[in-house]
């Protein structure tokens, strides 16, 4: 292990110990990442048709983004306005960060002039290896993304940029993905402030035991935009089973978030998801995510509701008490009417 990976093995001990021993019950129960998944495309779609003048190829353009937010509730997307050189060094900036000293890490404020609590590892409450996420993120709010001087080094330039061009990106899905529904809102940049919206950097250890890097969740946001490096271990839930995502290096990878199922009116979907190890490669990926403000309340577009008003408050700390109370998050069924 090197001096910058998180001690793991040290604090899971007693999990990977009964790990070892049930290792052929843990699979059976599809746990490990050799479970075969079978490898599919997410659906592609290219943002430059809307820039055309051609209108039905617009239009078409935003039929396909609404369909697959409908029916998958993932796709990718190309031509989204991000230079491969703007991502190359993002990347290389966001690997000298987690190469760090672990206990720099930790001290993220004092170090890396980062905020307090930013810099996370592993799951604190995991009381078994089912809740347990072999993965280290720094969540960075989009107010601290221009402070970085990280490492005396460039990092704030590409991922400034990276960020700034992601939040951008957002809107316009969101502003979308209202129309397409029916309801061409101001709602989503009205809520969706720099103050309020955040970057998370992630990278995923190598695993020598088959554990989740990211455990199955839905995101509780707007939408999430994703870029993940080559090496794969993205899994979705599609028609009821696990699909592996095929990495796609000119790709950015959109999904669509609790908050945003809720608003529409279940017209778009928030599917579960997850991140599978890799016992041999790290993986490393940043993602964005579009959020509200505490105080906004979410209310179903359609009728009749299929949820209950709720503010973006309410929605965290009914999450945060599931995950205390039960190891896992309930989500949106919690706000059924």
């Amino acid at each position: 292990m090197m001096d910058s990976d998180p001690p793991f093995h040290e604090t899971y001990k007693t999990l990977l110990a009964v790990e070892e021993s049930f290792t052929a019950k843990i699979s059976r129960n599809n746990l490990d990442r050799h479970t075969a998944v079978e490898e599919h495309e997410l659906p592609l779609i290219d943002l430059s048709r809307l820039g055309l003048e051609d209108e039905a190829e617009k239009e078409g353009c935003k039929e396909e983004i609404a369909r697959a937010a409908n029916e998958w509730g993932f796709f990718q997307v190309i031509n989204h306005g991000i230079s491969r050189d703007i991502l190359d060094k993002m990347r290389e900036e966001q690997v000298k960060v987690f190469k760090q000293p672990f206990h720099n890490k930790c001290r993220e404020d004092k170090f890396m002039n980062f905020s307090a609590g930013s810099y996370r590892w592993g799951t604190p409450t995991a009381t078994s290896l089912r809740q347990l996420s072999w993965s280290e993120a720094f969540h960075i709010p989009m107010t601290d993304i221009s402070s970085f001087s990280a490492l005396n080094t460039t990092f704030s330039s590409p991922v400034e940029l990276f960020a700034t061009k992601v939040a951008n990106l957002a809107q316009k899905l969101a502003q979308i993905l209202a129309e397409k529904s029916g309801h061409n809102s101001t709602f989503f940049q009205e809520n969706s402030l720099l103050n309020t919206c955040y970057l998370r950097l992630n990278r995923y250890p190598p695993c020598p035991v088959p554990l989740f890097g990211l455990m199955p969740h839905t995101d509780s946001d707007f939408l999430t935009v994703l870029h993940q490096d080559q090496i794969g271990g993205l899994q979705l839930v599609k028609d009821g089973k696990w699909i592996a995502v095929k990495p796609n290096p000119e790709a950015l990878f959109i999904n669509i978030g609790d908050l945003f199922q809720a608003w529409s009116n279940d017209c778009y979907k928030s599917v579960q998801h997850r991140v599978v190890t890799n016992p041999t490669k790290e993986r490393f990926s940043a993602a964005y995510f579009l959020c509200p403000s505490y105080e906004t309340v979410i209310e179903s577009c359609g009728k009749p509701s299929v949820y209950r008003r709720f503010s973006f408050k309410e929605y965290r700390q009914q999450v945060q008490e599931d995950v205390q109370n039960h190891g896992y998050k309930v989500g949106l069924p919690r706000f059924l009417v």
